[in-house]
């Protein structure tokens, strides 16, 4: 599929330099390649982002574009690149009317109601995040259904659970590598607030709570345990009624308070336990697990709710930086501690040890904290010894997150690779780079050239061949 070459993205700077939409799809094969692919690593690394496929019709923000997958499939020491839209029902209606009838978070606009039976009030761009699970993979936004897609990255559809999913789904699902279970969230500008899943290891969904919230917040991401699920309710009010009269959609409201909820994996609304906490926000959690009584928790923690999320008129917040709690339900008391002083995001763990106790963390560095994704590097954090290593991929070069690729080889937590797609300023050149999650600071084993440039987008997975 190509669209026509004349979308504007004059009209924006978030549509300009490595955040300029490309127009085609494409599948390439024969991948140049520096260095020397592990042995081990054989499967598909897949990001997602926004590439708005035509002209935005008002003010946009990087959250409103349509959907983009971009794979590169590695297997026996060669890589294959590939990338195809996610094909909404509210694009089809574009495609079929030559134009973008959306608008989205920066101006929100209600489309024609022929539009709206046809493809809902929103676009669901499903352009977030992916997770496989039960044999599917599907497209994440978080105020949408997610989209299943084929492995080769075609369109099959909004995915509801064989009916049983009511309301969005988070762009952050937990899948518990011992359990098999998919366990999620959604929430919603207007009431109910929160809703609560968990779906079995064939993928039906056998678990849904309403959990009750006095307000809409904005709650990205929660982490997991073994037994429990863990919720932020912090004071970021997402305001449904301001974003339809063109104000501001998100506020910070401190006076609320902000508390970790905790709540038995199959527990009810009853069963929820909130513990107040000082002010914070966090975008993306580390991990979380159980030690006795005690649930410990690792994110970088924002002092607020960071300025990107504003849409209107972006702040700059004090840039996060990694952070402990640890809950006592027995005592019912949580502690904090400030774990370093390195400020990053888009934390990721190897997630074959995902709701059980990690050593090692993996955060990605920043040059500045403006919202123009000027990520630069990697911190490989020994949270058992407080030892930190960092490689920073070059003075005009952005990357994604660093996902781990456990090595099937491998006995331990660390015997894993860290993929991050990688472009550069200067050249407009971009790869996927490959480092050896034990000895970060050697910098990438090998990097894998992509015949295009990809534009900085959002969250990545790596999917293991067989």
């Amino acid at each position: 599929m190509t669209i026509d070459a004349s979308l504007d993205t004059s009209v924006s700077p978030f549509l300009q330099g490595l955040m300029a939409p490309v127009t085609d799809e494409r599948d390439d094969g024969d991948l140049r390649i520096e260095g020397e692919l592990p042995e081990g690593l054989q499967g598909t690394f897949v990001r997602n982002g926004p590439n708005p496929a035509f002209t935005p019709p008002g003010a946009y923000h990087p959250f409103d574009g349509d959907g983009m997958l971009h794979a590169v499939t590695i297997g026996d020491g060669a890589a294959r690149y590939r990338n195809r839209w996610i094909e909404s029902k509210g694009l089809a209606v574009e495609r079929r009317m030559g134009a973008a009838v959306y608008g989205g978070l920066a101006e929100f606009r209600v489309p024609s109601p022929e539009v709206v039976a046809e493809a809902g009030i929103i676009k669901n761009t499903a352009n977030t995040h992916t997770v496989r699970h039960a044999g599917r993979m599907l497209a994440l936004m978080e105020a949408g259904l997610p989209t299943e897609i084929t492995d080769g990255l075609d369109t099959v559809g909004e995915y509801d659970f064989d009916g049983r999913l009511v309301g969005p789904m988070t762009a952050h699902p937990k899948l518990d590598p011992h359990s098999g279970e998919l366990v999620f969230f959604g929430y919603s500008p207007l009431p109910p607030f929160l809703r609560y899943h968990v779906a079995d290891t064939t993928g039906a969904l056998i678990h849904s709570e309403v959990i009750d919230l006095p307000a809409s917040v904005m709650m990205h991401d929660f982490v997991v345990t073994e037994h429990h699920t863990v919720f932020l309710d912090a004071p970021a009010i997402f305001d449904v009624v301001a974003l339809s009269k063109g104000e501001p959609a998100l506020r910070w409201e401190p006076e609320r308070g902000t508390r970790l909820g905790v709540l038995p994996r199959f527990g009810t609304n009853a069963d929820v336990r909130w513990f107040d906490i000082p002010d914070c926000y966090v975008v993306h959690f580390f991990n979380a697990w159980e030690e006795g009584n005690r649930l410990e928790i690792r994110a970088p923690r924002f002092e607020r709710v960071p300025g990107g999320f504003e849409f209107d008129a972006p702040t700059t917040s004090i840039p996060p930086v990694p952070w402990q709690w640890s809950i006592d339900l027995e005592a019912g008391t949580v502690t904090e501690t400030q774990l370093d002083d390195r400020s990053g995001e888009f934390p990721r763990v190897n997630d074959d040890h995902a709701t059980r106790p990690t050593r090692f963390g993996y955060n990605t560095l920043a040059r500045s904290w403006e919202l123009d994704f000027d990520f630069d590097g990697v911190v490989r954090y020994d949270f058992e010894t407080g030892a930190a290593t960092s490689y920073r991929h070059g003075a005009t070069a952005v990357c994604g997150e660093h996902v781990v690729a456990p090595d099937p080889a491998g006995t331990g937590e660390e015997d894993a690779w860290l993929l991050s797609m990688v472009a550069d300023r200067a050249t407009d050149e971009c790869h996927l780079a490959v480092l050896d999650a034990r000895d970060v600071a050697a910098g990438p084993v090998a990097c894998i050239h992509l015949p295009r440039r990809v534009p900085l987008g959002f969250h990545a997975n790596w999917f293991p061949a067989g």
